[in-house]
């Protein structure tokens, strides 16, 4: 079993649209996968969720020992594709982790799930806190999406000088570019290659289209709603970039 994180400081940069869609298409391409929100805004919850009031379950039982993380899993419309839905207990999860006498109680939780699921995606909220830590610790690759501007780039270096803190190699933290407009200057620079890459940059970059900012209403991957568009192109890239690091 692989596990993948997508995680940045900064919001707005498309994290969970990225995390929703490859874990989609990971799912279509008969992967067994399992999308664990840890954000309690619930956003990756909203898009994948079966009912418009699903809800995840108080994490209390989990951290306790007392209930496996098979028991937070619901279903979701698409085939091999779970879902472990946000719940607002997750706000507190950094203070119970920091309670617990282990640094590497998520990677336990989660290597349960290795019978039945190959690909685990974390979508994590933005901050550097004990969830962030151990996040670093458990996932086989951290993907960063970085807009081309100055303060997500910003965000991007305080998530590297955190990796290094926290003695997390550098290789596992893979940026790419997201959210890019190319009729700004700064923008196609860095989407064209004239400016030097991010640290083992991935190729893909995601553009600043429409149809992801309609996914919110549509409740559905990009692939579902216009499989022609530059998005929905963007996104298979970056899934077949991610395929191919990976174990499956």
């Amino acid at each position: 079993m692989q596990i993948i994180a997508f995680h940045t400081l900064k919001g707005g940069t498309g994290k969970t649209s990225a995390a929703v869609n490859v874990a989609y298409l990971a799912s279509q391409a008969g992967i067994p996968t399992v999308l664990w929100d840890l954000d309690p805004q619930g956003a990756a919850t909203w898009l994948l969720s079966q009912d418009q009031a699903e809800n995840g379950r108080k994490l209390g039982p989990l951290v306790k020992g007392k209930k496996p993380i098979g028991a937070f899993i619901h279903a979701t419309p698409y085939a091999r594709l779970e879902l472990i839905p946000a719940h607002r207990s997750a706000r507190n999860l950094d203070i119970k982790l920091s309670q617990l006498s282990s640094s590497d109680a998520l990677k336990r939780w989660l290597k349960s799930l290795s019978e039945e699921t190959a690909l685990v995606i974390l979508d994590c909220p933005p901050s550097l806190s004990e969830l962030a830590e151990q996040v670093l610790n458990a996932a086989n690759a951290i993907f960063v999406p970085v807009v081309p501007a100055q303060l997500s780039l910003n965000s991007w270096h305080q998530m590297r000088d955190f990796a290094k803190e926290n003695n997390i190699k550098a290789k596992r933290l893979r940026p790419f570019l997201s959210m890019v407009d190319r009729r700004k200057t700064f923008h196609k620079a860095m989407a064209d290659g004239e400016l030097k890459p991010l640290p083992k940059q991935l190729q893909t970059v995601i553009p600043n289209g429409g149809v992801i900012e309609r996914m919110a209403e549509s409740r559905l991957p990009v692939e579902l709603m216009d499989r022609r568009s530059r998005a929905a192109t963007a996104y298979r890239a970056l899934w077949a970039e991610i395929h191919a690091m990976l174990k499956l």
